[in-house]
């Protein structure tokens, strides 16, 4: 998303907390995702939707995935001190108490767990007749802004849809589209009344990025567009077909709040909680690799859109894929981070830049280059597989994290399904730590598998422990 040529954090701390956020996962120590920046010893709580935090652990002390969901009260903790989460009710969007094998968590939840708010996934998109697959083993993995007739090559390194149809939708590009099964969300122009009952479009997108100053054509930018204005385009959309969901993408403003992008609009985060109503699925672009930024500003725009959307809708993070300026390429490895920073902080559903402007124009770069061409096919191939994990909810107090350096925190999200119990790592800084992490309720020994590393790693009394390096993934199936 992206770029002006393509049509296209932060709140005060007292409103995080207010939320029961923050965590490790922000820039320079900003409040990430769901919990108070923890102190020695404090307990860090789990962001609105459940992607569970472990808390910039300052002092070297424990963080824990809380329990406090929209409304739940909260205490940033300092060097020293303790950070609380409150719990929120279920009637104001808190945590819910799970029963042993309920359906929910896929029949595999533990006596006393307790679920987070949680958006998106398969009972989300039942609501739409003609929305996004709502079978639980799909994971929604989308490409911007791309040609149909690039569909297939998409296709094959794990793409299952389309957003953006460049001055469409025609009838070319949908039956592109059509041919190889990959369905869009597109604007409400072109042929769209044509194809209200295509199964191809399966949702309507609004003016990408209009929290940005927008270009007025003659060389000068106009303010963002209001708020409003995309509440009542919304409306409208809606009221054209409510048979599909509407996307809105907005810019780099949501996780670099201060950004000069925005113009006049900078820094005025109080637009976003009205920009979310202009959307039932909510995407947002940063590119930290190609502007210079650290890579945690990905999920920093993860908690804050959460949370300022009370985390009632899925927001998909758009991840640079990209040479996009002839600057710095992402490498697999920062590829990989992004993406799984994101779904750790809540992210629910995984979106590409694949553009490059300089020095030559590609829309296909991120193919283009075989090295990342294999790390998305990589990637998405796993993504892919635990779909069926992703669409089961959070498990707010299923574990602990404790860093062996005090600068680098580890975040999870942990959630259970087939019998089996999945603990999502992310180191959120770079450079090398020792992540321990302690799982409650958990039998005397289990074994977890690392997915995708052919190792596994013994648990003893739900305690175990692995290294993390340069912002660090590490993926664990934990059977017992």
């Amino acid at each position: 998303m992206a770029r002006r040529l393509m049509r296209p954090w932060v709140l005060a701390l007292a409103a995080l907390a207010a939320l029961g956020c923050g965590s490790g996962g922000g820039a320079g120590g900003a409040a990430g995702a769901g919990g108070g920046q923890a102190g020695a010893g404090a307990t860090a709580g789990a962001s609105a939707t459940g992607g569970a935090s472990g808390g910039n652990d300052a002092a070297g002390g424990t963080a824990t995935t809380g329990t406090a969901g929209a409304g739940g009260a909260s205490t940033s903790g300092t060097a020293g001190s303790t950070a609380t989460t409150g719990a929120a009710g279920t009637t104001d969007g808190g945590a819910t108490d799970a029963t042993v094998g309920g359906d929910a968590a896929g029949g595999a939840t533990f006596a006393g767990d307790t679920f987070l708010p949680w958006a998106g996934g398969s009972a989300y998109y039942k609501k739409w007749a003609h929305g996004p697959s709502s079978d639980p083993s799909f994971y929604p993995i989308s490409v911007w802004l791309q040609s149909p007739p690039n569909a297939m090559k998409y296709k094959a390194v794990g793409i299952n849809y389309f957003v953006g149809l460049y001055d469409g939708p025609t009838d070319d590009q949908l039956t592109a589209l059509a041919a190889a099964g990959i369905p869009t969300i597109c604007d409400q122009s072109g042929v769209w009344k044509a194809h209200a009952t295509d199964a191809t479009i399966a949702g309507w997108l609004q003016p990408d990025e209009p929290d940005d100053a927008q270009d007025n054509g003659h060389g000068g930018y106009d303010p963002c567009i209001p708020p409003a204005t995309i509440v009542a385009g919304y409306q409208t959309m809606v009221g054209n077909d409510a048979t599909r969901p509407v996307m809105l993408g907005l810019g780099r403003g949501v996780s670099d709040t201060n950004w000069g992008g925005r113009g006049t609009c900078t820094g005025m985060t109080s637009m976003y909680p009205m920009y979310a109503k202009g959307g039932d699925i909510l995407a947002y672009d940063i590119y930290p690799v190609n502007s210079g930024l650290p890579l945690e500003m990905v999920p920093q725009g993860v908690d804050n859109l959460i949370m300022w959307s009370g985390g009632t809708k899925p927001v998909i993070a758009d991840i640079e894929a990209s040479n996009i300026d002839n600057t710095t390429r992402p490498s697999p490895a920062q590829i990989k981070s992004e993406v799984w920073m994101a779904i750790v902080h809540g992210a629910a559903g995984t979106q590409y830049f694949c553009h490059r402007f300089t020095p030559t124009f590609s829309e296909t770069d991120c193919l283009d280059d075989a090295p990342t061409a294999a790390a998305l096919k990589s990637i998405n191939a796993q993504l892919t597989s635990l779909a069926p994990v992703f669409n089961t909810p959070p498990i707010g107090n299923g574990v602990t994290v404790k860093s062996s350096a005090a600068a680098i925190p580890v975040d999870v999200l942990l959630k259970r399904q087939g019998g089996a119990t999945y603990l999502f790592a992310t180191e959120m800084r770079g450079g090398a730590t020792t992540a321990t992490f302690t799982l409650a309720r958990f039998p005397a020994t289990a074994t977890a598998e690392v997915l995708g590393e052919s190792r596994t790693v013994p648990v003893t009394g739900g305690v175990f422990s692995d290294a993390f390096q340069s912002y660090g993934v590490h993926l664990y199936k934990i059977t017992y």
